[in-house]
């Protein structure tokens, strides 16, 4: 058995003990217990648009053509196909009159409005058509509406980042069982992708080009690489957090959704569907976590990066900041890259 080894992030001063000596096997982390949920009434299902905040977005399928809107003047648009909306329970809240942008601040404590947005987008009218699962027509709209959220919310003075994430499954903090994806825009930069950047700019002023595209020409020929199609890769990170850990990054240099193709974006949904389609597939639909990360620079590379919930993290990652992955992501990429291709064998069929 090889020994454990300490590895550094691509860009960030992160370091993860890949230790497969105390290693399980791929079907022993299929073994969490089945998520108990009750029978309620689930608001993000048609005929409960009432129990939602008014839509910011709907997506409207009329005659054959697809047609944009809102919900105003106490209307819930029925009929949709992808529904945005604001958080009934908000980490973030746009300026309004009773709040401002001034922050206080002493010489311990510091303190500001968390001012911006928190939205769910609802992926789709049926309940259970999860990435793994959905149609590749429907996820073209999903990733069209956080297109155009994303370029809404980046518009506003006071947003300086808009993350896009999703929790699946309730340890991994999904709340609601119905397929969703939430948008939280904020008035700050967080600090990971603070540390992406300035790696990134660092890397393109001294080399002349980007950082993350030198990263996809490595890892494409490595025993980490998974899967790819004309407009996207996948590959488990080089210092993964998490067992299982993987990445989808496009293979044209962009900074973020805004700059895909129209041909980008169906590669991008098929890349999804093939992915989760095949992580539930190898682990029994574990829980997992996603999220984009972006960053309007012209040397910023825009990627996915998936996170399974398989790992609890216990005292010494807490208290140390360094992680324990206990799946190299050479033996990770294996599992998935055999996943994937059974996956896209399907959905190609």
């Amino acid at each position: 058995m090889p020994m454990n080894e300490l590895r550094k992030d691509y860009m960030l001063d992160r370091w993860v003990v890949i230790a497969p000596q105390r290693r399980r096997r791929p079907s022993d982390f299929t073994e969490h217990l089945e998520e108990r949920r009750e029978k309620v009434v689930c608001p993000f299902c048609p005929g409960n648009e009432h129990l939602t905040p008014p839509a910011s977005l709907v997506y409207l399928m009329e005659n054959g053509n697809l047609r944009k809107d809102n919900d105003r003047n106490g209307l819930r648009h029925k009929g949709w196909i992808v529904r945005c909306i604001p958080n009934l329970y908000p980490a973030f809240t746009p300026l309004n009159q009773k709040n401002s942008q001034n922050p206080q601040t002493n010489n311990i404590y510091v303190s500001k409005e968390a001012l911006g947005y928190h939205e769910v987008l609802i992926e789709s009218p049926n309940h259970d058509e999860h990435p793994s699962t959905a149609r590749i027509t429907q996820l073209i709209h999903v990733i069209n509406a956080l297109r155009d959220r994303f370029s809404f919310l980046v518009t506003k003075d006071y947003v300086k980042y808009v993350s896009i994430f999703r929790n699946h499954g309730s340890s991994a903090g999904a709340s609601l069982s119905h397929a969703h994806t939430q948008i939280i825009a904020m008035p700050m930069v967080p600090k990971i992708l603070c540390e992406e950047n300035a790696a990134s700019k660092k890397y393109y002023d001294e080399n002349g080009h980007c950082i993350f595209c030198d990263i996809i020409s490595m890892e494409v020929k490595s025993e980490r690489f998974i899967w790819d199609n004309d407009g996207f890769v996948i590959f488990a990170p080089w210092a993964s957090i998490n067992p299982f850990e993987f990445w989808i990054f496009p293979k044209r240099h962009q900074s973020s959704i805004l700059d895909l193709t129209e041909n980008e974006v169906k590669w991008l949904a098929e890349t999804l569907r093939i992915s989760f389609g095949g992580l539930k597939n190898l682990l029994n639909d574990p829980p997992y976590n996603f999220g984009f990360h972006m960053m309007l620079n012209p040397y910023y590379h825009w990627h996915i990066e998936v996170y399974p919930r398989l790992s609890i993290w216990a005292g010494f990652e807490k208290s140390t900041g360094i992680y324990i992955n206990i799946m190299p992501p050479e033996e990770a990429a294996k599992n998935l890259r055999e996943a994937f291709r059974m996956e896209g064998n399907q959905v190609q069929t």
